[in-house]
């Protein structure tokens, strides 16, 4: 809101916005559209608006070290020492995932990342984010990859990409909707991740 304000001074709103697991550009897009914003102004704005919003998270992002949800620090505790290769898949953009990840205390655990303004789909993003990891030549064709995530949107892209779904219920995705797109797994939280269950391929 405050990056579409400061560039074009359109007042906008998230509210009747279905943001869980939306691309930052796509809700900022939205906002726009709603507030009236014509698709050519939206278009040559958004890259400044984009811009605007990382440089204003940076400034006011808040402690977030108490916002963990259950269970998730041992698990990355775990997968690191087991040299799982952690990349970060998020529709925030880029400044703003890494300052969150940073403020949570979570940082360290992620070698790197897909952003929000990498790709136009979350699928995309997963696929971004595996072909980096070929690149580095951390995986092959036989490592298991797997798609953590708490939205309807995380599942999708899993399967878009054909790697396991592993849904966690500490979202405010309401857990049938997350049933309804089948994951292969469904977590109550991260408490109840073992590590068989990234370790193995989809049979």
């Amino acid at each position: 809101m405050e990056g579409i304000r400061c560039v074009t001074g359109l007042r906008t709103t998230t509210e009747g916005i279905p943001v869980q697991g939306m691309l930052d550009p796509v809700i900022l897009h939205e906002m726009m559209r709603r507030a009236g914003a014509a698709p050519q102004l939206i278009r040559a704005a958004m890259p400044e608006i984009l811009a605007a919003a990382e440089r204003y998270y940076l400034r006011v992002c808040p402690d977030l070290r108490h916002k963990h949800c259950p269970g998730v620090e041992p698990v990355l505790r775990r997968l690191a020492r087991r040299d799982v290769l952690l990349a970060l898949v998020t529709g925030n953009l880029t400044r703003i995932g890494w300052r969150k990840l940073e403020r949570a205390g979570l940082r360290e655990y992620f070698r790197y990342g897909a952003f929000g303004e990498m790709a136009k789909t979350r699928g995309g993003l997963v696929a971004l984010a595996i072909a980096e990891a070929r690149r580095r030549r951390s995986i092959d064709a036989e490592t298991p990859i797997s798609l953590i995530g708490d939205a309807t949107s995380d599942i999708q892209a899993a399967r878009r990409n054909s790697i396991r779904s592993i849904a966690v219920r500490t979202g405010i995705t309401p857990v049938e909707d997350l049933i309804r797109e089948e994951p292969h797994i469904l977590l109550r939280n991260l408490r109840d991740l073992r590590l068989r269950m990234v370790e193995t391929k989809l049979g």
